[in-house]
């Protein structure tokens, strides 16, 4: 069996994981592969010859290892929280290296094992992680060829690399990669860039390989960051203010210094503790009496007023050109779009379990940054990150919501003043509070068309939510997209799945549904009319025939929606039907969403990525929305919190493009930005209602 993460794990209390360097795994994953890669290959992914001013490894024995049994380890830097990357990635390497499989063991995510990483988000695990990988694996696999030719004194071109072993057909001779390893170090220069394997003829990737360890998952033998225990560890809590912003005024931690096994640790304002059990510790926390002062703040009643009021100005002139197009134009339309802060929900909150050992740092934590925690580590202990290690075992989701590592410095405060391991695992309601949100905007779309239906000018304005996703895809002589920050926003905001681009396409696809019926066309016949990019118009008109688009009118019962866009290399076009109940509730019945994003390595993952972005994006559209007032949080718990329940799931239907002739594309993201316009259009269809406000089954008494 390959060594793969559990079992060192399972070691590490004698070998001292957090000692354990890459000379050691290699050893324990039975010899290695070095091989210095000249030329381009390393550096096609930035440009740059690496990523974020980090240069590539040049070594393929950086990036993966092929033991005596002809086993592989792949490292890398991204993280699996459940968008199955470890399974496509693995896929990606075993085609080009031409092994099972099975073969393939991932090591992700691991600070002292894996070349650096900027982090797992914005879709760019296969557009650039996955070359990365195809790259080093066939150049390794060239490498092998050229040992095994050089073995048998034959030509490298008349061998063949299969099933993990190089053959001689003209003999009947074979090697395993193994034998071939064993005992030599390859260290030949490869120039230039391997050649990979062009998509229509992979064999592993392409197809729907089960997902790597699922099996751990389904039985729960995985072990989340939230499961890892050490030796002697402590369970940690913190103290946290009553609102944000607030100042401690007093603090008298008496109770719970009396109880056993409970130590009180305070530094400055910071006040956590740690005690022998869960329970001890939360019941230690409820016995300190804190008092806090919490300034004024905003809440949902005077949001939007207070975003549009702190914005940035935007280019006056740029607007002024857009308003002279617009004054031309047959018809023209004004409009305003909101959406809420909402929450990332992981199903797993923030969890790290800290240990210090030698003056070294180990901190176990969900995160789709490891490196960029162990920045912070760093940072907060002043020490040099090479005295931190942060590892990241499989974690339960993040959505953009995990790119910080405030739990893995408090668990580490902890364990340093501890003396101890500790693992500090957040609540819920510290998961809807202290984590960050989705940022709320404004946008504010002006627009003109001709008679025909032809647009000729364009100017959409976010303030707040964000820029990704602003420029429109449609053709338009004129136009302008301006992203207005705001300075001090009143919650912390950050990254979320599809960042601003399901703000952004809300309000755009509302808006191009506005104009046709204002034009009096039909709503796909209006955006084929001003579209010419060809695979944006192959998923409207897959996802349109699918759906049956135009072959049923809306009724004041049933309405039908359209909406689609691009972002991050993914196409989508999505098709919704809602049904408007005797009590005046909408009901989501269908979504038929097509799909595009290039050659699709695993089917059945991207088709899960795609189901899920669905209902994620269905949570965004009706119902989630953060509730706040005077530095609080008001709905800190799924009791309060609504999110997506199996009686809200619609049938789906999946219509996945595959576009061997073009690079994969990531898909992590994009899957969700068509779900809530084209629901709301349908919305208007059955109602004549239109719903310009997110979350929508809140904006309008029409739905709950």
């Amino acid at each position: 069996m390959p060594v793969d993460e559990l079992a060192l794990q399972q070691v590490s209390d004698k070998l001292r994981w957090f000692t354990l360097d890459r000379r050691d795994f290699l050893r324990l994953c039975g010899g290695g592969l070095l091989v210095c890669l000249a030329g381009d290959a390393a550096a096609q992914e930035s440009g740059r010859g690496g990523w974020g001013g980090h240069p590539l490894p040049q070594q393929i024995s950086a990036w993966l290892a092929i033991d005596e049994r002809s086993q592989v380890t792949v490292f890398t830097g991204k993280v699996e929280s459940g968008q199955n990357i470890r399974t496509s990635l693995a896929q990606s390497v075993a085609e080009e290296l031409r092994v099972p499989f099975h073969s393939i063991t991932m090591v992700m995510g691991d600070t002292d094992l894996v070349p650096w990483d900027a982090g797992t988000f914005g879709s760019r695990t296969t557009p650039t992680m996955g070359p990365q990988l195809r790259s080093m694996a066939a150049a390794a696999r060239q490498l092998l060829v050229e040992a095994a030719a050089q073995r048998w004194k034959a030509a490298p071109a008349t061998l063949i690399a299969t099933n993990g072993k190089v053959t001689n057909p003209g003999s009947g001779l074979s090697l395993t990669y193994g034998e071939i390893t064993h005992g030599e170090k390859l260290t030949q220069t490869v120039s230039g860039d391997p050649a990979l394997t062009p998509a229509p003829d992979w064999k592993i990737a392409g197809t729907p390989v089960p997902k790597a360890n699922g099996r751990d998952f389904v039985t729960g033998r995985h072990q989340y960051p939230s499961d890892i225990a050490r030796p002697g560890m402590l369970y940690g809590k913190i103290l946290r203010p009553s609102g944000f912003r607030a100042a401690l005024v007093s603090v008298d931690a008496t109770a719970a210094e009396k109880m056993p096994g409970v130590q009180i640790i305070r530094d400055g304002d910071f006040i956590g503790l740690v005690a022998p059990d869960e329970w001890t510790a939360g019941q230690a926390l409820a016995a300190i009496h804190a008092k806090w002062t919490v300034p004024p703040q905003t809440s949902n009643q005077d949001l939007f007023d207070f975003l549009q009021k702190n914005a940035e100005p935007g280019d006056a002139a740029a607007q002024a050109n857009v308003d002279q197009a617009i004054a031309s134009a047959d018809v023209k339309l004004t409009q305003q779009y909101t959406v809420q802060y909402i929450a990332h929900a992981p199903l797993e909150p923030r969890a790290a379990v800290a240990e210090w050992y030698g003056g070294r740092l180990t901190v176990w934590t969900g995160t789709q940054r490891p490196f960029g925690v162990r920045q912070e580590l760093s940072s907060a202990f002043r020490i040099s990150e090479s005295q931190v290690r942060v590892l990241m075992p499989d974690m339960g989701s993040g959505y953009g919501g995990k790119h910080s590592g405030e739990c893995a410095v408090e668990a580490a405060r902890l364990a340093k003043a501890a003396g101890k391991p500790v693992r500090l695992v957040w609540t819920r309601e510290e998961e809807f509070t202290w984590a960050y949100f989705r940022p709320a905007g404004v946008m504010e779309i002006r627009s003109g068309a001709s008679r025909d239906g032809t647009l000729v000018a364009w100017a959409q304005h976010n303030i707040n939510s964000g820029p990704s996703g602003i420029d429109t895809p449609y053709n338009v002589a004129t136009k302008l997209g301006q992203f207005h920050e705001v300075s001090e926003p009143p919650l912390r905001q950050g990254s979320y799945r599809a960042l601003a681009a399901t703000a952004n396409h809300f309000a755009r696809e509302t808006h191009m549904d506005e104009l046709a019926h204002a034009l009096n066309m039909d709503p796909l016949e209006f955006r084929l009319k001003n579209l010419t990019d060809p695979r944006l118009r192959a998923v409207f008109q897959s996802a349109a025939q699918q759906f049956g688009w135009g072959k049923t009118p809306s009724t004041p019962q049933r309405g039908f929606g359209i909406a689609g866009g691009t972002e991050k290399g993914g196409y989508v076009a999505a098709c919704a039907e809602v049904e408007i109940g005797p009590d005046k509730k909408v009901r989501v019945r269908r979504v038929v969403q097509a799909w595009e994003s290039g050659a699709i390595v695993n089917p059945d993952g991207l088709r899960n990525q795609t189901m899920g972005a669905i209902v994620q994006g269905l949570g965004g559209a009706l119902f989630e929305q953060i509730r706040f007032a005077s530095g609080q949080i008001l709905n800190p718990d799924f009791g309060d919190y609504r999110v997506p329940r199996f009686r809200d799931t619609p049938q789906i239907e999946v219509i996945l493009l595959d576009r061997k002739d073009l690079p994969s594309a990531g898909a992590g993201e994009t899957g969700i930005v068509a779900v809530a316009p084209a629901i709301g259009n349908a919305i208007f269809a059955a109602t004549g209602t239109r719903l310009r406000a997110m979350p929508m089954a809140v904006a309008a008494p029409i739905v709950s």
